[in-house]
């Protein structure tokens, strides 16, 4: 049987190669040269090379009459020192082949930028290791869950129960209420209504704000802040969770004034304060509000070099090339030497801009001239190239990462074998996996969620379950888009049985349901011709007070309109106005009367 691919390439790379010095890459004749990387330096339009402050050469961008200011190709000589990190979510200024996980982050699948929610970047995870006895946490959440759902007063039960509260016990229970803001809020004001010897601490209270956040209720959350701040319970992490997420909800104004509310409590706003606001605007894609800021800001304080990435990259995913040289530009002016981070924002954002030979410029010149490219920078193209099915490139791109002494790791791994499984190349798929295991990088859960995808497009649930038994086996925790991925899968292959099975496994495991997981649910049952308990399931969102895209309701009526039953819309438009969800209710009364319109039309004409 002759070998598969994967393993032919990988025998390549331990033949001998041309020096990278003379020749970077080898590409095919049929690939196109602006994707190849010469090892000769080339005159790049737009640049400016001019004498360095310390002895290097800096690249300034200059504007050309006809020039589409994307050519962010030659870099400073890279000196060998780091910036120290701030150390806040999501960026890292550490210079080091080590430090990519705390860089900018993305994924390795096939979702582009514009499907990023911003609102997955409010907040700081509040788990940690806790004594809290698991069999409590069930006992208390199947309380909830089940009196919430009935409408029953579920706080005379909790009363009786006993339950012994602790800061931990309230952490993880509203972990597994992450997604479901009533009952969480209710659980969390009950806990804070016991007659003594409890008291929510700043951890619980930031575990709430994150709820609300994501659920954009802001009055509700400005209210517990304003509370916390009685208390003396206000931490920066309840500062950054608020500028977040009225930065996710594009509350620029609002977002400002969270410094006012520090100024009130004597908190210092310092250049790590205002960074973290400038990421916030920045990856909720308010590059220009941003910049509004920092422009109205900059006397204030003294910028960095992490302030000018973090509005790098808020230029960058809006693809606002131009301004984001003009930063680029301001960065060196200051002194301040981009590190590989910043490299790294501008080759995401050239990418994303669809300029990938300017992207592969920009790498040759850290190649070149520093700061050498690090995982995370190979990451970055390796990922574009899979997205493009480019897999010869690909692996190229790999095979020089592991001849310049980096050692990949799983995220580079599972790009590939998204790239390679696109392409139902699977025999490719399983050597890398093997590969995997061999280089003591053994897949992750990410991986493995790329894995279960590829079975769910391929409409094979049943391997996508042999994936999610393995990862159990392996101790690898399941996130909620491992379910709904499986949950999608059966549905798709008409399985409706295990669908629901999928539904149920989730609840066992503690996972909290999210929109998309009732979407993908209600979906299944209405095209099992559950019609009516497809509504029960929209009715449990619309009491949990969960988001809900506007667009969704107008889909779930479509289906049920097939299915001729104008009293559940009635049903729904009552439920939806008594839970505040005032446009819901309006589109399901719209399509009640058009449902008996045609109904009525058609008894007619019989």
């Amino acid at each position: 049987m002759a070998p598969p691919p994967w393993l032919h390439l990988y025998l390549k790379r331990s033949s001998t190669k041309s020096p990278l010095s003379s020749l970077l890459f080898v590409r095919s004749s049929s690939s196109s040269s602006n994707e190849s990387i010469s090892s000769q330096n080339r005159p790049i339009a737009g640049t400016e090379i001019r004498g360095g402050g310390r002895g290097g050469e800096e690249v300034q961008f200059y504007r050309a009459r006809s020039l589409t200011l994307s050519n962010l190709i030659n870099s400073t000589t890279h000196h060998h020192h780091t910036h120290s990190s701030i150390g806040f979510r999501g960026l890292s200024s550490s210079t080091s082949s080590g430090g990519c996980d705390d860089e900018i982050e993305s994924e390795c699948d096939d979702n582009d930028e514009d499907d990023d929610r911003a609102s997955d970047e409010i907040g700081v995870s509040c788990i940690v290791d806790s004594s809290t006895n698991p069999e409590e946490v069930e006992r208390v959440c199947k309380v909830i869950d089940e009196l919430f759902a009935l409408d029953r007063n579920m706080e005379a039960v909790l009363d009786e129960m006993n339950v012994s509260l602790s800061h931990d016990l309230i952490v993880e229970v509203l972990e597994r209420f992450k997604h479901a803001r009533k009952p969480a809020f209710r659980f969390f004001c009950w806990a804070g209504e016991r007659p003594a010897g409890f008291a929510h601490d700043s951890r619980t209270y930031n575990s709430m704000m994150t709820i609300l956040a994501k659920t954009r209720q802001f009055e509700t959350m400005v209210s517990l802040l304003e509370e916390m701040g009685a208390k003396e319970l206000l931490t920066m992490e309840t500062f950054t969770i608020a500028m977040k997420a009225f930065a996710a909800a594009k509350e620029r104004k609002k977002a400002v004034g969270i410094f006012e509310l520090m100024k009130k409590y004597k908190f210092k706003i310092g250049v790590e304060t205002i960074n973290c606001l400038l990421d916030s605007l920045g990856r909720a894609k308010l590059g220009k509000e941003a910049q509004v800021l920092f422009d109205r800001l900059k006397e204030r304080f003294t910028p960095n070099l992490m302030t000018y990435t973090v509005l790098l990259n808020g230029w960058c995913r809006v693809k606002n090339l131009m301004e984001a040289a003009r930063i680029w530009n301001g960065m060196i002016d200051q002194g301040l030497k981009p590190d590989v981070v910043a490299h790294n924002v501008m080759l995401e954002g050239l990418l994303r801009s669809r300029k990938k030979s300017d992207a592969i410029k920009l790498f040759h010149v850290m190649k070149a001239k520093g700061p050498c490219p690090n995982v995370r920078s190979y990451t970055i193209m390796i990922r574009d190239f899979c997205k493009q099915s480019s897999m010869e490139a690909a692996v190229e791109y790999f095979d020089d990462m592991v001849d310049s002494g980096l050692q990949p790791d799983a995220a580079v791994y599972t790009c590939l074998i998204t790239g390679f499984g696109t392409q139902r190349k699977l025999d490719t798929v399983y050597e890398l996996l093997k590969e995997m295991q061999e280089k003591a990088h053994p897949p992750d859960g990410k991986t493995c969620n790329a894995l279960i995808k590829l079975m769910a497009s391929r409409k094979m649930p049943e391997q996508a379950a042999r994936i999610y038994n393995k990862m159990i086996q392996n101790g690898i925790e399941p996130s909620i888009h491992t379910f709904n991925m499986m949950m999608k899968s059966y549905f798709m292959a008409r399985n409706y049985e295990m669908g629901r099975a999928v539904w149920e496994e989730m609840g066992k495991k503690g996972i909290c349901p999210d929109d998309n997981s009732y979407t993908v649910l209600i979906r299944g049952l209405i095209g099992e011709g559950k019609s009516r308990e497809a509504c029960r399931y929209l009715e449990e969102m619309l009491d949990k007070g969960m988001k809900t895209p506007l667009i969704d309701y107008n889909k779930f009526a479509a289906d049920f309109h097939r299915g001729g039953q104008p009293d559940i819309f009635e049903e729904l438009a009552q439920r939806a106005k008594f839970s505040g969800k005032f446009a819901a209710s309006e589109i399901f009364a719209r399509w009640a009367q058009m449902t008996r319109r045609r109904f009525k039309q058609k008894f007619t004409e019989d």
